[in-house]
């Protein structure tokens, strides 16, 4: 398991994580900040000048997580991470690559006052991420976290509210999804669901970041259109009656560390009425859904998962499917 101790700069994070491993038994620190120092001397200055935040940098991301289950399957136990996670689509992609590897997480958020914060600063001042972290509480944070407030705990007192609250289940593992990561290529099935207005219905996974088409792996001996409408099912609540009809073959290419493999996207139809009021998220795996134009999906959609989208729907207009590699039109 990783207990994940969240908050805002000078919230308390480091030495509230470095008390609770004398706390909580066969457990290990673990702070992803080494990793920024890694990558000072891997990345050219170029593309370190290129974001402010290393967060932003999709190799940090992928570190955080190859090295926290690397760490984990070595030793074992509880792993300690003190890190400030803000953005929800980071805490997506972080949490869901751990649950992907079968590693549970417990998301605690260190939440002192801003006249605490404050009050740690030399110059008095609140710290540079109290903006995003601002945002994130009054959002998705405040939800996803169990909250802890140390305003006026020593680190120790605060390591001692945090292994009790782990010890006890009151913070619970993060209910996410658990997708395992591919060793392979795959063959995946998205079925476009339509409403009167013939928008597509487009979701938001919990587990990855980015919007997607309703739609998943094609299990062993599965038939592609079948795998379609038993995720349509599974993620969104919607029984298709028909087994809906090919659109799009696309192959994504080997992209380390990803496999790539076969995309196929097929035509669920039009939901009967308004369609929305259908649509029934289950909590671990989906958090939104909306009906969407193709317009609106090019802000959403990744650029490759646009163009399938796209090429889908010519296909849909002219009754004829079509073959794409790395969404590229072919013959």
């Amino acid at each position: 398991m990783i207990v994940w101790v969240n908050g805002a700069s000078r919230a308390g994070k480091t030495t509230a994580a470095r008390e609770l491993i004398d706390l909580i038994p066969n457990s290990t620190f673990f702070d992803p900040e080494v990793i920024d120092a890694e990558l000072e001397r891997l990345l050219p200055p170029k593309r370190l000048a290129e974001v402010s935040d290393r967060q932003d940098l999709p190799i940090w991301r992928r570190l955080v997580v190859d090295t926290a289950a690397a760490l984990h399957a070595e030793l074992g136990g509880v792993l300690v991470v003190p890190m400030a996670l803000l953005r929800q689509e980071y805490r997506d992609e972080i949490f869901g690559g751990l649950a992907a590897r079968r590693i549970p997480v417990c998301h605690v958020l260190l939440v002192p006052g801003e006249t605490i914060l404050r009050g740690r600063d030399p110059g008095g001042e609140l710290p540079a991420d109290i903006g995003p972290y601002r945002a994130a509480f009054a959002g998705w944070l405040a939800a996803d976290a169990y909250p802890v407030d140390n305003g006026g705990l020593t680190p120790r007192e605060t390591a001692v509210r945090i292994a009790a609250a782990v010890r006890t289940g009151t913070a619970a593992p993060c209910d996410i999804v658990q997708t395992p990561e591919p060793t392979a290529e795959t063959v995946a099935a998205g079925v476009l669901l339509f409403d009167a207005e013939d928008r597509v219905l487009l979701v938001d996974p919990t587990y990855k970041p980015g919007w997607e088409f309703p739609g998943g792996v094609v299990e062993p001996g599965e038939a592609p259109a079948r795998a379609g409408m038993r995720e349509v099912a599974e993620e969104t609540g919607i029984e298709l009656a028909d087994v809906p009809s090919l659109l799009v073959v696309d192959w994504e290419p080997p992209v380390p560390p990803g496999y790539g493999g076969l995309r196929l996207l097929f035509d669920g139809g039009r939901l009967p009425g308004p369609g929305a009021p259908r649509v029934v998220l289950p909590g671990p795996e989906l958090r939104d859904w909306r009906f969407v134009t193709e317009g609106e999906a090019a802000g959403m959609l990744p650029p490759v998962r646009f163009e399938r989208l796209r090429w889908a729907l010519r296909a849909r207009e002219r009754g004829a499917a079509h073959y794409l590699e790395a969404g590229v039109p072919m013959g």
